[in-house]
């Protein structure tokens, strides 16, 4: 009877042991928090976040890239609008203006007043050193087989010759040039905003073409 109760008693050690174990692990797994285990619904929330991210990401570059390429494109648009108007007033201008570049009816030497007097530009053909753009004009007439004024004053032709109404090749214009006297050169044209182009002597000490203000010129005249 003594060696079966300690048999027992050697029996019951091992097995209350393993008891306190599995108490042990049972406690431990109902005492765990939910989130110390990541779950299949976690994992897959967290991939639809950074699905969700890129997607985002992605739309909001091409975005950006199409108003960037709008905006690009409207310049150019723009840009062509105003070269377009630009070139259209021009043509315009010519069209409506081009009785003006050609000289007036009985007046054949308007072209050839122009020639003579480019052939002396960058030059001074008269030998004075100051207040010769009178000269300069008194000679190109004469040698074109016209007369002049005779005179060196640049306001000498604003009584010479025949008057007209505006700018156009082969007229003489005088200008205006407040209290330091005045200027006289020959047209060879009309710009786009109707000023004069103007062949001259004693521009810069030489014979030059240059464009003038409408608003300084104060008479045309046609040569005798």
């Amino acid at each position: 009877m003594t060696s079966v109760a300690a048999l027992r008693r050697s029996w019951r050690k091992p097995a209350l042991a393993v008891s306190s174990m599995i108490c042990t692990f049972a406690f431990v797994a109902l005492t765990t928090p939910s989130h110390a285990e990541p779950s299949r619904h976690g994992a897959h929330q967290v991939r639809s976040h950074h699905g969700s991210h890129a997607k985002h990401s992605t739309r909001h570059t091409y975005r950006k890239a199409a108003r960037h390429a709008h905006r690009k494109a409207t310049r150019r648009h723009h840009r062509a609008q105003r070269h377009r108007s630009r070139a259209a007033q021009i043509a315009n201008f010519r069209n409506a203006n081009a009785s003006l570049m050609q000289p007036q009816a009985g007046f054949s030497g308007g072209s050839g007043l122009v020639a003579e007097a480019r052939r002396y530009i960058g030059r001074n053909p008269t030998g004075r050193g100051r207040l010769w753009c009178a000269r300069f004009m008194n000679m190109v007439l004469e040698r074109s087989g016209h007369r002049g004024t005779g005179s060196d004053m640049a306001r000498s032709f604003a009584s010479y010759g025949r008057r007209v109404s505006g700018p156009q090749v082969g007229a003489i214009a005088v200008i205006s040039r407040g209290r330091r006297g005045g200027h006289v050169g020959v047209v060879s044209g009309v710009d786009a905003k109707g000023n004069p182009i103007i062949v001259s002597g004693n521009h810069g000490r030489r014979v030059a073409e240059a464009t003038y203000s409408k608003a300084r010129v104060y008479a045309y005249v046609m040569p005798e």
